[in-house]
């Protein structure tokens, strides 16, 4: 048989109520409302011996909380997901708080059935905004990363990346006349602003060709930005440079280029889009264009709201960066402009 906060009481010898306080898992409970430590010792050792779990859904609706939060990301794949999830997680540990991951699902219809303390949301289809509002209305703590809407009983995150992704390619433009771009293959949609225009307008700006040859397109999967960085590696006047518009193509195209021999930041520079964790990280470091301290921010905004700490819902704002690393380093007289180096 299951055992029981009353069942837990009659062993220790003290009050459900006393049991419900020093099990509940609130801070200062040593010494609190008059509960002396020998009682805390002595209702814990009977839990332990009684084999006790407490109901998570019961403490939720006790509490109002579920000491969850749900992080709703398009593409698990991705170095930037899998920076936010590493984020949110160092910071979720010591607060006893568990996050839980939403992959490419329909987090509007999952939120109907499902409770969490705070909700990150990576993209918002413009069919689903109606279904933050209603979220938003019946208490959901969401925070939300777009680059078009404002707060409305939500947390907004905002990072432009249009400016940045100029950023990267005048880094570029500073040694090279032959850039190719890696973009996805819904970029390449001249009806809808996308990080392909920073190349297409870049190249005008600096009097070069637009080349059909020098762009390779791939679908949302590390494996179809791996071939298309062959593709392009593979063009019999390869381009000196490649401006990837995400870290993880730009990872890709630095694989695949290593794997035909070709040494990158020498015969071939590779920037990317976002600045992620794991690009920092890799050999050799990954040159991008993005916020600096975003993934701490966002982590901290989101614990915040799932404590029910801060004010009203808010826009945060992070202006990108040039990070020039070892894959398009900075060269001796390749000019100024805004950069940091890591």
């Amino acid at each position: 048989m299951r055992a029981t906060i009353r069942s837990v009481a009659g062993e220790a010898g003290v009050s459900t109520a006393t049991v419900s306080y020093v099990l509940s898992g609130r801070r200062g409970v040593q010494g609190g409302a008059g509960v002396s430590p020998a009682t805390i010792r002595r209702v814990r050792e009977a839990a332990d011996r009684l084999g006790y779990q407490p109901n998570p859904a019961a403490r939720a609706i006790r509490t109002g909380r579920t000491n969850t939060v749900l992080l709703s990301l398009t593409m698990l794949s991705d170095p930037w997901s899998l920076a936010v999830i590493e984020a949110v997680q160092r910071r979720a540990a010591p607060l006893g708080i568990t996050p839980l991951i939403l992959a490419d699902a329909d987090w509007a219809q999952v939120l109907q059935s499902h409770d969490a303390d705070a909700v990150f949301i990576d993209a918002v289809p413009p069919d689903h905004r109606e279904d933050l509002l209603r979220l938003a209305g019946r208490g959901t703590r969401l925070v939300v990363f777009s680059e078009v809407l404002e707060p409305a009983g939500f947390d907004v995150i905002r990072s432009l990346a249009l400016p940045g992704c100029g950023l990267a390619m005048g880094h570029l433009l500073r040694s090279h006349t032959r850039i190719g771009c890696l973009t996805s293959g819904r970029g390449i949609d001249p009806q809808r602003p996308s990080r392909y225009l920073p190349y297409v307008e870049a190249l005008a700006g600096a009097g070069l060709e637009l080349r059909e040859d020098y762009v390779e397109s791939y679908e949302v999967l590390p494996a179809s930005a791996y071939d298309a960085a062959v593709r392009l590696l593979s063009n019999p006047e390869r381009p000196t440079a490649i401006y990837a518009t995400t870290d993880f193509a730009a990872m890709s195209a630095i694989n695949a280029a290593q794997r035909m021999g070709l040494t990158v930041g020498l015969d071939i520079d590779i920037i990317g889009v976002g600045n992620t964790v794991e690009g920092e990280r890799m050999t050799p470091s990954l040159s991008s264009v993005g916020p600096a301290g975003f993934f701490d921010a966002v982590a901290t905004l989101l614990l915040d709201r799932a404590k029910g700490e801060g004010g009203e819902p808010e826009v945060l704002e992070f202006p990108w960066q040039l990070f020039a690393r070892e894959s398009a380093p900075l060269r001796q007289g390749s000019g100024g402009g805004s950069h940091e180096q890591s």
